[in-house]
C-alpha cells in the first residue's frame, strides 16, 4: 500500500490537492527559531518533498526518504550489535595479551571479550577478539580481530570513539591513539581517559580522506564529553599514517587545545613502548607531551621538524584549481588567504563555485559557505551541482540533466559542500561565521571557507573605530583563522565604482579599487580579479592573479577560461598555452 503524507508528518494545507506548495518541515522547522517557517516543498503531482533548509527529501511512490545534513545535523538510524557473550577468555588470547604486556584485570575492566564472526577477508568464520564500543554505558559497535590481525566493525552499527565513556570529570586531559590495543596499554600505565580512533588512521593516499572523521560529526560528543576536555594528546603511531591522522586531528580539534607525543627510539606506538620499557616510561612520554608551538616566540630547535620536512619536500602543498594554465599562477594552499574581487556580472562567484567543484572532485575537500546574495540556497545549490554535472539543471536548447543524476548530484553535494546562513541577518556577524566554520572543520573537515561578499557581513566596529582600522583587524582575524585551523579562505569583496574609459571599457580592479581600505591588498596572501570585457560580449574570461605571497603558490599573471553558460563550467580556451605561464604582469 503506498503511502500518504501524514506517514511522513508532513501537513499538505487542506485546499491543495496539487500543484507545487509549501510547508512545514517535520525534521526542522520546531527546531528553528522561524517555527513556522515554510521550507519543504511538496510537488503533490509527483509526490515528492524537498526541504530547503535541512535538505530532507523523500518519495511516496518509493515509500521513502533521504535526509541530509546541509544545515542541521540528525542522528542518523544505526543498527545495535547484538550483546555479547559473557564468556571466559581462552588461554590463547589471555597469553596474546600477555605477551603485548596487557593484564587480565585490564582485559576484564574493559570488557574485552571473544565472539565467532564472519570475517570478509577469508570468507569465513573465525573466533576473534571483541573489543565492545560503549556510547553512554550503551554498546553501539564492536570491533573484531582475528589472528590472522583481520579487522572488521559490525555493519550498519554507529562509529565512535573507542572508550568514550572514560572520558569522565572535569577539566580533564584525553589522550587520542590509534588503535584499541594502545588504549588498554594506557590503561595498564594507569592512564583511564584515553580514547581510540575506530578503525585506525586512514590511507594517506585516501581520495577522500575526511570522510574517515565521520565519527566526529555527533554533537552528543562535543556537548557530554569534549566540552570538558582542556588538553588532547595526540598519541598515534609514528608513521606517515600517523602523521597525517596527527595533523588532521590537531586541525579539527584546535592546535591550541592539543599536544603531541614523541615516541622512544625504536617504538612504533604505546603498545611498543609497553613492551619494550614498561609502564613507567609509558606514562612519562604522555607526561611530556610538548604543546604545538602555536603562540609565544620560538627557536629553530621549536620548529626543527617541521624545518626538515620543508627541506624535504614533505609540507602540504597547495592543490590545483583544475585548469592547468590556472596552477602556473595560482595554487590553493590550506592556511591561506585570498581576496577576490571583480566588477558585478564579471562571474566572480560562478567562478568561485566551479573551482570548488574542481577540488571537491580531485582531491575531496569540503567546503563551508556563507553566501547570502545567492539565495534562495536551493538556486544556489543547484548552479552548483550543474557545475558538478557538467549538464543544464534547466531543460534549453541543451537537455537537462535527468532525475538520477539530479539525486546523485545531491548526495554529493551534502557531502562535500555545507551552506552557513544564520536565519536572523542580525546574526551575520564575523564572529557568528567563524563560530559556524569552526564547528564545520570539527564535524565536516572543511578544508575551504568562501564569504561572499564581504559587504553582506554585519559589520561591528568599536566606538571611534574608524572603517580602515576595523577592516585591519577583521581581515588579520580572517587570516589567523585561516593559519590555525589549516583551512583556504576566500573573501569575496566589491571595488569601488569604476567608470568606463574612451572606448567604453570598464578598467581591470585591483585590490587597491576595494571599497574601504587598501589593507585588502596588505593583509591577503593572494588577490585575484575575474574580469570580462562587456564591449566584446563573448564567453572569455580573465582572472588576473594581482598577488602571490608564498612563491611556491605561484606568480603573478593572467589567465583566460571560456565560460559555458548552459553548464555553468570553465574551461580553457582552444588557443591556451599549457606549457608556459601566461606573462608576468606588474600590479605593484
Amino acid at each position: 500500500m503506498q503511502k500518504t503524507y501524514s506517514d511522513f508528518d508532513i501537513n499538505i494545507p487542506a485546499r491543495s490537492s496539487s500543484g507545487q506548495v509549501n510547508t512545514q518541515c517535520p525534521r526542522c522547522s520546531g527546531q528553528r527559531r522561524k517555527k513556522k517557517a515554510t521550507c519543504l516543498s511538496v510537488n503533490i503531482d509527483e509526490g515528492v518533498w524537498l526541504c530547503h533548509h535541512c535538505g530532507w527529501s523523500g518519495s511516496l511512490a518509493k515509500g521513502d526518504d533521504k535526509g541530509s545534513d546541509v544545515l542541521h545535523w540528525r542522528k542518523p538510524k544505526f543498527i545495535k550489535p547484538d550483546p555479547l557473550p559473557t564468556v571466559d577468555l581462552s588461554s590463547s588470547v589471555i597469553k596474546w595479551f600477555s605477551d603485548r604486556g596487557i593484564s587480565i584485570s585490564t582485559l576484564e575492566e574493559n570488557n574485552i571479550s571473544e565472539r565467532k564472526v564472519y570475517m570478509p577477508q577469508i570468507e569465513s568464520m573465525a573466533q576473534s577478539i571483541a573489543f565492545p564500543y560503549y556510547r553512554n554505558k550503551e554498546l553501539i559497535n564492536v570491533k573484531y580481530r582475528d589472528n590472522k590481525k583481520h579487522f572488521r566493525l559490525e555493519a550498519g552499527a554507529q562509529r565512535h570513539l573507542y572508550g568514550i565513556d572514560d572520558i569522565v570529570g572535569n577539566d580533564v586531559s584525553c589522550v587520542i591513539v590509534e588503535g584499541e590495543i594502545d588504549k588498554l596499554s594506557l590503561w595498564e600505565a594507569g592512564i583511564r581517559t584515553c580514547v581510540s580512533v575506530p578503525d585506525g588512521a586512514p590511507p594517506v593516499n585516501s581520495s577522500d580522506y575526511s570522510s574517515k572523521f565521520e565519527y566526529l560529526n555527533d554533537p552528543w560528543l562535543h556537548k557530554e564529553k569534549f566540552n570538558i576536555v582542556s588538553k588532547f594528546i595526540i598519541a598515534v603511531d609514528n608513521d606517515e599514517p600517523g602523521s597525517k591522522l596527527e595533523n588532521e586531528l590537531s586541525r579539527r580539534l584546535g592546535k591550541d587545545k592539543c599536544y603531541r607525543v614523541v615516541w622512544p627510539e625504536g617504538c612504533k606506538d604505546a603498545n611498543d613502548v609497553l613492551v619494550k620499557h614498561g609502564k613507567t616510561v609509558l606514562s612519562e612520554c604522555i607526561d611530556h607531551a610538548k604543546p604545538y608551538p602555536i603562540a609565544g616566540t620560538y627557536s629553530a630547535n621549536h620548529l626543527s621538524d617541521s624545518i626538515n620536512r620543508l627541506y624535504e619536500g614533505d609540507i602540504e602543498k597547495g592543490v590545483s584549481t583544475g585548469w592547468e594554465t590556472m596552477d602556473a599562477h595560482y595554487l590553493v594552499r590550506p592556511g591561506a588567504f585570498t581576496v577576490l574581487t571583480g566588477i558585478p556580472s564579471s562571474g566572480k562567484s560562478n567562478w568561485l563555485d566551479a573551482m570548488m567543484v574542481n577540488i571537491a572532485k580531485r582531491e575531496g575537500w569540503n567546503f563551508g559557505i556563507f553566501s547570502p546574495e545567492n539565495q534562495p540556497l536551493e538556486d544556489h545549490m543547484a548552479r552548483v551541482i550543474e557545475k558538478w554535472a557538467g549538464q543544464p539543471f534547466f531543460d534549453g536548447p541543451t537537455p537537462c540533466m535527468d532525475k538520477n543524476k539530479l539525486e546523485e548530484g545531491k548526495r554529493w553535494l551534502t557531502k562535500h559542500f555545507t551552506w552557513i546562513l544564520p536565519e536572523d541577518d542580525k546574526e551575520w556577524s564575523i564572529d557568528v561565521i567563524l563560530e559556524s566554520a569552526k564547528r564545520l572543520v570539527l564535524t565536516k573537515g572543511i578544508r575551504g571557507l568562501v564569504i561572499d561578499p564581504w559587504n553582506e557581513l554585519e559589520h561591528l566596529r568599536r566606538d571611534g573605530q574608524n572603517e580602515t582600522e576595523y577592516i585591519s583587524v577583521a581581515l588579520k582575524r580572517m587570516r589567523q583563522f585561516a593559519r590555525k585551523y589549516g583551512i583556504h579562505l576566500w573573501i569575496v569583496a566589491h571595488p569601488a565604482k569604476l567608470y568606463r574609459d574612451k572606448n567604453g571599457k570598464i578598467p581591470i580592479p585591483t585590490p587597491y579599487d576595494i571599497s574601504g581600505s587598501a589593507r585588502w591588498r596588505d593583509k591577503s596572501d593572494n588577490c585575484i580579479t575575474v574580469w570580462r570585457d562587456f564591449t566584446k560580449n563573448d564567453s572569455i574570461i580573465e582572472v588576473h592573479v594581482q598577488k602571490v605571497r608564498f612563491k611556491q603558490d605561484g606568480q603573478l599573471g593572467n589567465v583566460e577560461l571560456t565560460y559555458n553558460w548552459r553548464t555553468g563550467t570553465y574551461h580553457l580556451p582552444s588557443n591556451a598555452v599549457r606549457e608556459v605561464p601566461a606573462k608576468i604582469l606588474n600590479y605593484g
